[in-house]
């Protein structure tokens, strides 16, 4: 059941249609590299749609009716968007879930020391990474500096080509003959993925003046003491823009695709639908790189209580109302696959793998080895999507994140599937997934949008 290349189709209006979603794609990426960045630009995106914050539509004390659209921003880190239908919501929501955290460095709460009149930043990092992928790139600092005023002063130094940028050090290979017998997951330790920050010591002082040279400066240009890290929230991740790949500049090469790719690709077509029977729903969530714990989370009851303040706003709230609808909602987990890579082909099953350029990835069960931790969907809820997709002509496949024995990962799916609603996995083939560079197809964002909107408008 091998599937056609979907480049291989396309008219030049389809292509022009695909250069254009892939070029506001990579400026998403390019504007937002942490969560926060990402949930400030879906806003702007929304409220230009139309749409309008929940929180002061309740403050308001406005009844809604179809056709209005909403939003409600938890913790500025997660954000979840509601077009309501015309179908009482007990009847069920469509709804698209992706996340919009990627691995990374975080800037530990008292992370600044000095070694031999070098400065440093001590990391903790986030997500599943390799570690040694880490050292001599350069790095960029994004986050926010919440000080014990209320103040909030917001950080990006290393993306403009007139900041200075920040790396990992590493041990030249002339050195490294002991360092270089030591496994992969050793070779660089947690501990030492701390970023070099400084080396001029500040004129006058004696002890740790190269430290003191970096205080003086987050003073003068962000009012910043260093009691002030104590409630920052301070992200490192690679510098630079997001770039076309390959001669043909038919990929995408970019920091964070692991899950922005989905998370743009579901907000757009959440944005694109009108007048739709059922309400939708868009999830933008946080904290799925560590197990989807925390308040942003999908794993906190945040994404329950919207709801049930939506139901109200609705004039249709009550706690079964709330249960139904629930449980009659259909979703799809919208996160990236891995793409089939021949360099390391013997981690895949080539029948069951996503490649490049064949569509939108359907993973019926994520999880490890025996399905361990995975959502496994309904053959009948398949079986409706692969209808809907072929009816508007959408290319898409399905895979195995891997070999069975091999490895495995997880989603969100699982967890939205405990309230009883219908939940599959759905999103975009990606090579070298968490790595600090992530490459994708074009072909294949553009048909998983299509895939979403048709999904939105036609599943319920």
């Amino acid at each position: 059941m091998e599937r056609k290349n979907a480049w291989k189709e396309y008219t030049e209006a389809e292509v022009s249609e695909l250069e254009k979603l892939n070029e506001s794609y990579r400026k998403f990426l390019d504007a937002g590299k942490t969560e926060r960045e990402c949930v400030k630009q879906a806003v702007v995106m929304a409220e230009a749609a139309g749409y309008r914050d929940l929180k002061k539509v309740i403050e308001e004390g406005k009844q809604v009716k179809a056709g209005d659209k909403l939003y409600a921003v938890n913790m500025k880190k997660s954000l979840a968007l509601f077009q309501i239908g015309k179908q009482p919501l007990e009847k069920g929501m469509a709804i698209l879930g992706a996340h919009i955290d990627s691995p990374r460095l975080d800037i530990k709460q008292n992370p600044l020391y000095e070694d031999t009149e070098l400065a440093y930043l001590d990391t903790h990092y986030y997500g599943g990474i390799k570690k040694y992928q880490w050292v001599t790139l350069p790095l960029a600092i994004h986050g926010v500096i919440a000080k014990n005023d209320g103040t909030i002063v917001d950080v990006c130094i290393g993306e403009d080509e007139n900041d200075p940028v920040f790396c990992v050090t590493d041990l030249l290979i002339h050195l490294a003959g002991e360092n270089m017998e030591k496994k992969a997951n050793k070779v660089i330790e947690g501990e030492a993925l701390d970023i070099l920050v400084g080396s001029r010591p500040l004129k006058g002082a004696e002890k740790e003046a190269v430290s003191k040279q970096i205080l003086s400066i987050l003073k003068e240009k962000y009012d910043m003491e260093e009691e002030d890290f104590l409630s920052a929230e301070l992200e490192v991740v690679p510098a630079g823009k997001s770039r076309e790949s390959g001669l043909d500049a038919s990929m995408i090469m970019a920091y964070g695709q692991d899950d922005r790719v989905c998370a743009y690709t579901s907000l757009v077509a959440m944005l694109e639908v009108e007048n739709t029977e059922y309400t939708t729903c868009c999830l933008l969530v946080d904290k799925e790189e560590i197990g989807s714990v925390g308040a942003t989370g999908m794993r906190s009851r945040v994404f329950e209580n919207t709801v049930a303040e939506v139901l109200s706003v609705c004039g249709q709230y009550s706690d079964l109302a709330l249960r139904r609808c629930l449980a009659n909602s259909k979703m799809l987990s919208s996160d990236v696959s891995a793409a089939f890579d021949p360099v390391y082909a013997s981690a895949y099953e080539k029948k069951n793998a996503a490649y490049f350029g064949r569509g939108m990835v359907f993973n019926k069960f994520t999880g490890s080895r025996g399905k361990s931790g995975s959502n496994d969907a309904n053959a009948e809820f398949m079986a409706q999507i692969r209808g809907i997709l072929k009816d508007a002509k959408v290319a898409y496949q399905t895979a195995e994140l891997g070999k069975v024995d091999v490895g495995g990962g997880g989603t969100i799916a699982y967890i939205m599937a405990l309230y009883g609603m219908d939940v599959i996995d759905c999103g975009v083939a990606v090579l070298n997934m968490h790595a600090p560079w992530e490459i994708t197809s074009k072909a294949d964002v553009y048909e998983t949008k299509k895939g979403y909107v048709e999904f939105l408008n036609r599943i319920m």
